[in-house]
């Protein structure tokens, strides 16, 4: 999924290094299992495997299922050296709903008023965007995707055994953004019900359209 674009060449600085680890370490601090990812060379990423043939976006550790940590200081090791790809593994601390920027943007437009409205529940909580166009809702894990959504082209789960790239991840194409920010929700996560509420109501009113600038908030990438 990550990486289809060719993109320019793309040089990570120490500086970038160090904003990675302490973002990274964050996310750790606050109970999201963190996995560092291969690190971007031009054009492609490079985790150090050898024979590794997979040039996207992809956990650096073979085992990082079993490695994933929220332990800050044992995150904060993995990028005292390498500017690795921030990675949350999903199906623990929240489940991510990854969908079109049209169908993304909509839902959280939709939020905002029925936030204390007639919808119940959480129905804002951190969403990030990819530069390729994808929005991904950070929801409580545990609830399957409703028939309607499953059978749909447009709607991706992550749930146990997958990740996610997190901000402030360089991808080719661009930077992995907020566009709500942890803070902004103060760390807590959207039902996962009343979202794929929101997204069944935009898959029937929206039509697709042609990619767009994205949204993003004012709040810093960096948390």
């Amino acid at each position: 999924m990550w990486g289809r674009v060719r993109p320019p060449t793309v040089r990570l600085s120490q500086l970038d290094r160090i904003r990675l680890r302490r973002v990274a370490v964050r996310y750790a601090g606050h109970g999201w299992d963190v996995t560092p990812g291969a690190c971007l060379a031009r054009h492609r990423f490079v985790c150090g495997r050898a024979g590794c043939p997979t040039t996207g976006c992809h956990p650096a550790l073979e085992q990082w299922e079993q490695t994933a940590t929220a332990d800050p200081a044992r995150v904060a090791t993995w990028w005292r050296i390498r500017p690795h790809a921030i990675l949350l593994a999903t199906g623990r601390a929240f489940d991510v709903l990854e969908v079109p920027a049209y169908l993304g943007r909509y839902a959280l437009e939709q939020a905002r008023p029925r936030l204390h409205g007639a919808v119940s529940g959480q129905t804002r909580g951190p969403v990030a965007t990819t530069p390729a166009g994808q929005w991904m809702f950070l929801v409580r894990s545990g609830e399957p995707l409703r028939p309607e959504l499953d059978d749909s082209l447009y709607v991706v789960r992550h749930g146990p055994g997958s990740w996610i790239p997190a901000p402030p991840t360089r991808l080719p194409e661009g930077t992995v953004r907020w566009a709500v920010s942890p803070e902004e929700t103060r760390w807590r996560l959207a039902d996962p019900y009343c979202v794929q509420e929101l997204l069944l109501e935009a898959l029937e009113v929206v039509t697709p359209t042609l990619p767009c600038p994205l949204y993003t908030s004012d709040a810093s990438d960096d948390l």
